[in-house]
């Protein structure tokens, strides 16, 4: 019942499910096709990003595919319960999205490139869904890990916009807030796709191209900076 419902609107810190003090379910020790951890203290060096664009089975399984990336993980962010299950976070009552992890080398990947691709992989103007997945735990959201992090999100959804509107697109809906808790998801979720070759990816852009960071300078004038290790007991 709780899988079937598609809400609308977030719910208020009062309306959420309450969730647990602890997750109900173990994290997966390593990635089935990077072979890393999934969980932190991650690497000296490497940064982590956050982003929810649709389904997280395919959205994970970009950034898994990206050179540069170190791991990646599944789970659910920006909402009020605390540990919720993939159930729970379907239902529309614990306000969160289904949001990927990605840890990275910073030296290979800039975080302005995988903005780049965020923004390439999904339509950002759709609200609550994404194509025939409908649902707020389908939102467009960035979380980011530091100021640096923000202002180059909020500068690459700037240089996002016009381009879109000149292709018959409105206006961006993602939401762009520094990262709160992260919790991850069942160990059946993570890297979905690859114990699952032919299972469902909902993951689709507009087809319309941002321009590269350094040459439009978006991602340039804005420094990454280093993103600490998130604390695993939120995870």
């Amino acid at each position: 019942m709780l899988f079937g419902r598609r809400e609308t609107r977030l719910p208020t810190p009062a309306e959420a499910l309450p969730g647990r003090p602890a997750p109900e379910f173990p994290l997966q020790e390593r990635h089935t096709v990077l072979g890393t951890p999934l969980a932190g203290p991650y690497p000296e060096g490497l940064e982590v990003a956050d982003f929810g664009l649709g389904c997280f089975w395919g959205a994970e399984r970009i950034f898994w595919q990206t050179e540069g990336v170190w791991t990646t993980l599944v789970g659910y962010q920006g909402g009020h319960t605390p540990h919720p299950t993939y159930e729970e976070a379907c239902s529309g009552l614990t306000g969160h999205t289904e949001a990927v992890r990605v840890v990275f080398d910073p030296s290979v990947i800039p975080y302005a490139t995988l903005l780049k691709i965020f923004w390439e992989s999904h339509d950002p103007t759709q609200g609550h869904r994404q194509g025939n997945d409908q649902g707020t735990q389908y939102r467009s959201a960035v979380y980011t890990h530091s100021p640096a992090q923000q202002k180059t999100a909020e500068t690459s959804r700037d240089a996002y916009q016009p381009v879109l509107t000149t292709s018959g697109y409105g206006p961006i809906t993602t939401e762009i807030h520094p990262a709160g808790p992260f919790y991850y998801a069942e160990a059946y979720h993570q890297q979905y796709l690859s114990k699952n070759p032919a299972g469902y990816c909902g993951i689709g852009g507009t087809g319309v191209k941002l321009g590269d960071p350094s040459e439009e300078g978006w991602g340039m004038s804005c420094p990454t900076g280093i993103a600490p290790a998130p604390d695993t007991t939120d995870m």
